[in-house]
Protein backbone atom coordinates (compact mmCIF):
# COMPACT_ATOMS: atom_id res chain seq x y z
CA UNK A 1 0.00 0.00 0.00
CA UNK A 2 1.13 3.52 -0.50
CA UNK A 3 -0.14 6.71 0.30
CA UNK A 4 -1.71 7.49 -3.08
CA UNK A 5 -4.07 4.36 -2.44
CA UNK A 6 -7.24 6.24 -1.27
CA UNK A 7 -8.30 6.68 2.31
CA UNK A 8 -6.18 4.27 3.96
CA UNK A 9 -7.37 3.30 7.55
CA UNK A 10 -5.64 1.42 10.04
CA UNK A 11 -7.42 -1.32 12.41
CA UNK A 12 -6.03 -3.28 15.31
CA UNK A 13 -7.90 -6.34 15.96
CA UNK A 14 -7.92 -8.62 19.35
CA UNK A 15 -9.79 -11.86 19.03
CA UNK A 16 -11.05 -13.76 21.62
CA UNK A 17 -12.18 -17.28 22.64
CA UNK A 18 -15.98 -15.78 22.24
CA UNK A 19 -17.66 -15.21 18.69
CA UNK A 20 -19.04 -12.24 20.75
CA UNK A 21 -16.48 -10.82 21.96
CA UNK A 22 -14.42 -9.19 19.38
CA UNK A 23 -12.71 -5.93 20.16
CA UNK A 24 -11.40 -3.62 17.20
CA UNK A 25 -10.44 -0.03 16.53
CA UNK A 26 -9.52 1.89 13.38
CA UNK A 27 -7.04 4.76 13.24
CA UNK A 28 -6.70 6.91 9.43
CA UNK A 29 -3.16 7.95 8.23
CA UNK A 30 -3.13 10.97 10.80
CA UNK A 31 -3.66 8.83 13.67
CA UNK A 32 -6.91 10.39 14.44
CA UNK A 33 -9.38 7.60 16.32
CA UNK A 34 -12.44 6.60 13.66
CA UNK A 35 -14.24 3.73 15.36
CA UNK A 36 -13.51 1.69 18.69
CA UNK A 37 -15.70 -1.32 19.84
CA UNK A 38 -16.72 -4.75 21.03
CA UNK A 39 -18.59 -6.81 17.88
CA UNK A 40 -19.50 -10.10 17.19
CA UNK A 41 -17.69 -11.67 14.42
CA UNK A 42 -20.46 -11.13 11.69
CA UNK A 43 -20.15 -7.11 12.82
CA UNK A 44 -16.27 -7.66 12.19
CA UNK A 45 -16.44 -8.85 9.06
CA UNK A 46 -18.73 -6.87 7.61
CA UNK A 47 -16.64 -3.61 8.54
CA UNK A 48 -13.39 -5.09 7.13
CA UNK A 49 -15.52 -6.39 4.18
CA UNK A 50 -16.06 -2.46 3.27
CA UNK A 51 -12.59 -0.86 3.67
CA UNK A 52 -11.04 -0.31 0.10
CA UNK A 53 -8.01 0.44 1.74
CA UNK A 54 -6.51 -1.21 4.85
CA UNK A 55 -3.87 -2.76 7.01
CA UNK A 56 -5.17 -5.15 9.71
CA UNK A 57 -3.10 -6.11 12.95
CA UNK A 58 -4.17 -8.78 14.49
CA UNK A 59 -3.24 -9.45 18.05
CA UNK A 60 -3.31 -13.36 17.31
CA UNK A 61 -0.65 -16.12 15.97
CA UNK A 62 -1.28 -16.38 11.97
CA UNK A 63 -0.71 -19.84 12.57
CA UNK A 64 1.01 -22.98 14.25
CA UNK A 65 4.35 -23.58 15.06
CA UNK A 66 6.21 -25.83 12.25
CA UNK A 67 9.30 -26.48 14.28
CA UNK A 68 11.34 -23.81 12.68
CA UNK A 69 12.95 -23.55 16.31
CA UNK A 70 13.56 -27.12 16.70
CA UNK A 71 15.31 -27.59 13.41
CA UNK A 72 17.29 -24.52 13.92
CA UNK A 73 18.38 -25.58 17.62
CA UNK A 74 19.03 -29.15 16.06
CA UNK A 75 21.35 -27.50 13.42
CA UNK A 76 23.53 -25.83 15.55
CA UNK A 77 23.33 -28.96 18.09
CA UNK A 78 27.03 -30.67 17.17
CA UNK A 79 26.47 -33.46 19.13
CA UNK A 80 23.76 -34.82 17.10
CA UNK A 81 21.24 -35.82 20.87
CA UNK A 82 18.76 -32.96 19.45
CA UNK A 83 16.69 -33.57 22.71
CA UNK A 84 15.39 -30.02 23.04
CA UNK A 85 13.10 -28.82 25.95
CA UNK A 86 10.46 -26.25 25.81
CA UNK A 87 11.04 -25.65 22.13
CA UNK A 88 7.59 -26.62 20.87
CA UNK A 89 6.90 -22.92 20.39
CA UNK A 90 7.41 -20.63 17.26
CA UNK A 91 10.93 -18.93 16.50
CA UNK A 92 9.18 -15.29 16.99
CA UNK A 93 8.02 -16.13 20.10
CA UNK A 94 11.73 -17.83 21.07
CA UNK A 95 13.34 -14.68 19.83
CA UNK A 96 10.93 -12.65 21.65
CA UNK A 97 11.61 -14.89 24.78
CA UNK A 98 15.21 -14.31 24.70
CA UNK A 99 14.71 -10.35 25.20
CA UNK A 100 12.42 -10.89 28.13
CA UNK A 101 9.28 -10.34 26.49
CA UNK A 102 7.39 -13.53 28.17
CA UNK A 103 4.70 -13.87 25.81
CA UNK A 104 2.30 -17.65 24.58
CA UNK A 105 4.09 -19.93 22.67
CA UNK A 106 2.20 -21.58 19.90
CA UNK A 107 1.57 -25.48 19.62
CA UNK A 108 2.53 -27.40 16.57
CA UNK A 109 -1.56 -28.73 16.63
CA UNK A 110 -4.29 -26.37 15.76
CA UNK A 111 -6.83 -28.34 18.63
CA UNK A 112 -4.14 -27.72 21.24
CA UNK A 113 -4.21 -24.13 20.70
CA UNK A 114 -6.32 -22.22 22.82
CA UNK A 115 -9.81 -20.47 22.05
CA UNK A 116 -8.49 -16.88 21.28
CA UNK A 117 -5.31 -18.45 19.16
CA UNK A 118 -8.21 -20.55 17.55
CA UNK A 119 -10.39 -17.71 16.64
CA UNK A 120 -7.19 -15.42 15.41
CA UNK A 121 -6.73 -18.73 13.23
CA UNK A 122 -10.11 -18.26 11.56
CA UNK A 123 -10.16 -14.78 11.27
CA UNK A 124 -7.01 -15.16 9.31
CA UNK A 125 -9.23 -17.45 6.87
CA UNK A 126 -11.90 -14.94 6.78
CA UNK A 127 -9.28 -12.12 6.02
CA UNK A 128 -7.87 -13.99 3.08
CA UNK A 129 -11.26 -15.03 1.80
CA UNK A 130 -11.96 -11.15 1.68
CA UNK A 131 -9.12 -10.43 -0.09
CA UNK A 132 -6.48 -9.48 2.21
CA UNK A 133 -2.93 -10.26 1.73
CA UNK A 134 0.14 -10.76 4.38
CA UNK A 135 2.17 -8.37 3.88
CA UNK A 136 4.17 -7.16 2.38
CA UNK A 137 2.50 -7.83 -0.72
CA UNK A 138 3.14 -6.01 -4.19
CA UNK A 139 0.06 -3.73 -5.32
CA UNK A 140 -2.18 -5.36 -2.32
CA UNK A 141 -4.49 -1.98 -1.25
CA UNK A 142 -5.61 -4.86 1.55
CA UNK A 143 -3.37 -6.26 3.94
CA UNK A 144 -2.85 -7.88 7.38
CA UNK A 145 -0.07 -8.16 9.70
CA UNK A 146 0.44 -10.35 12.94
CA UNK A 147 1.40 -8.52 16.24
CA UNK A 148 1.24 -8.87 19.81
CA UNK A 149 0.02 -6.08 21.98
CA UNK A 150 2.44 -6.85 24.99
CA UNK A 151 5.93 -6.54 22.61
CA UNK A 152 4.89 -3.80 21.25
CA UNK A 153 4.50 -1.74 24.49
CA UNK A 154 7.35 -3.58 25.63
CA UNK A 155 8.95 -2.08 22.88
CA UNK A 156 7.51 1.47 23.06
CA UNK A 157 8.17 2.08 26.15
CA UNK A 158 11.94 0.29 26.51
CA UNK A 159 10.87 -1.45 29.07
CA UNK A 160 8.15 -4.24 30.69
CA UNK A 161 5.17 -2.51 31.17
CA UNK A 162 2.78 -2.43 34.69
CA UNK A 163 0.91 -5.06 35.27
CA UNK A 164 -2.03 -4.29 31.83
CA UNK A 165 -5.17 -4.56 34.13
CA UNK A 166 -3.92 -1.82 36.30
CA UNK A 167 -4.78 1.43 36.75
CA UNK A 168 -1.16 2.51 36.32
CA UNK A 169 -0.63 -0.26 33.55
CA UNK A 170 -3.46 2.03 31.38
CA UNK A 171 -2.38 5.02 31.94
CA UNK A 172 0.76 4.05 31.13
CA UNK A 173 0.01 2.34 27.93
CA UNK A 174 -2.32 5.52 26.61
CA UNK A 175 0.86 7.91 27.76
CA UNK A 176 3.24 5.95 25.43
CA UNK A 177 0.30 6.23 22.62
CA UNK A 178 -0.31 9.35 23.36
CA UNK A 179 2.99 10.68 22.91
CA UNK A 180 3.66 8.28 19.59
CA UNK A 181 1.48 10.70 18.17
CA UNK A 182 -1.91 8.90 18.23
CA UNK A 183 -5.19 11.50 19.14
CA UNK A 184 -6.53 10.14 22.14
CA UNK A 185 -6.97 11.70 25.49
CA UNK A 186 -3.87 12.56 27.21
CA UNK A 187 -4.15 10.54 30.57
CA UNK A 188 -1.98 12.86 32.62
CA UNK A 189 -5.35 15.09 32.72
CA UNK A 190 -6.40 12.22 34.48
CA UNK A 191 -4.87 13.99 37.70
CA UNK A 192 -5.91 16.88 36.84
CA UNK A 193 -9.27 16.12 37.46
CA UNK A 194 -8.69 14.35 40.97
CA UNK A 195 -9.61 16.37 44.25
CA UNK A 196 -9.73 15.47 47.70
CA UNK A 197 -13.37 15.57 47.98
CA UNK A 198 -13.50 12.82 45.04
CA UNK A 199 -11.49 10.86 46.23
CA UNK A 200 -12.58 10.26 49.47
CA UNK A 201 -15.66 9.76 48.23
CA UNK A 202 -14.18 7.12 45.93
CA UNK A 203 -14.88 9.16 42.80
CA UNK A 204 -12.28 8.95 39.90
CA UNK A 205 -12.49 9.95 36.42
CA UNK A 206 -11.82 6.48 35.23
CA UNK A 207 -14.01 7.41 31.79
CA UNK A 208 -11.25 8.80 30.12
CA UNK A 209 -9.03 5.90 30.67
CA UNK A 210 -9.10 3.32 28.13
CA UNK A 211 -9.54 -0.62 29.18
CA UNK A 212 -6.63 -2.62 28.59
CA UNK A 213 -8.76 -4.33 25.77
CA UNK A 214 -9.23 -0.86 23.87
CA UNK A 215 -5.43 -0.14 24.57
CA UNK A 216 -4.20 -3.43 22.90
CA UNK A 217 -6.43 -2.95 19.73
CA UNK A 218 -5.16 1.07 19.26
CA UNK A 219 -1.88 -0.30 19.64
CA UNK A 220 -2.53 -3.04 17.14
CA UNK A 221 -3.89 -0.06 14.89
CA UNK A 222 -0.68 1.90 15.73
CA UNK A 223 1.49 -0.44 14.57
CA UNK A 224 -0.36 -1.47 11.15
CA UNK A 225 0.08 2.42 10.70
CA UNK A 226 4.05 1.86 11.87
CA UNK A 227 4.28 -0.76 8.83
CA UNK A 228 2.80 1.22 5.93
CA UNK A 229 3.94 4.73 6.91
CA UNK A 230 7.02 4.44 8.38
CA UNK A 231 9.62 1.69 6.45
CA UNK A 232 12.34 2.06 8.66
CA UNK A 233 10.31 2.19 12.15
CA UNK A 234 9.53 -1.39 12.35
CA UNK A 235 10.61 -4.78 12.74
CA UNK A 236 9.28 -8.36 11.56
CA UNK A 237 10.33 -11.01 14.26
CA UNK A 238 9.97 -14.52 13.48
CA UNK A 239 10.36 -16.87 10.17
CA UNK A 240 8.16 -16.33 7.45
CA UNK A 241 7.02 -19.35 7.08
CA UNK A 242 5.38 -19.91 10.44
CA UNK A 243 4.10 -16.18 11.06
CA UNK A 244 6.12 -13.22 11.77
CA UNK A 245 5.23 -10.27 14.87
CA UNK A 246 5.47 -6.97 13.69
CA UNK A 247 6.44 -4.44 16.77
CA UNK A 248 6.61 -0.37 16.22
CA UNK A 249 10.13 -0.24 16.46
CA UNK A 250 12.97 -0.04 14.30
CA UNK A 251 14.73 -2.98 16.39
CA UNK A 252 14.72 -4.52 19.83
CA UNK A 253 16.18 -3.95 22.67
CA UNK A 254 18.80 -6.09 24.43
CA UNK A 255 16.86 -6.81 27.48
CA UNK A 256 13.33 -5.45 28.88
Amino acid sequence: MTLADPDPVYIGINPTSSRRDCFYAILDKELNLVDMQGADMDMLLSCLAGQHSAVVAVNAPSGVNRGVLRAKLAAMDSSGDHQFRGVDIRLAEYELRQVGIKISGTPSQEDLCPGWMQSGFRLYGELSSLGYRPFPSEQATLLWIETHPYACFCALLEASPFPQPTLEGRLQRQLVLHEKGVHINDPMEFFEEITRFKLLNGILPLDTIFTFEQLDVLVAAFTAWTVDIHMNAYSLIGDPTEGRIAVPVMELGDKY
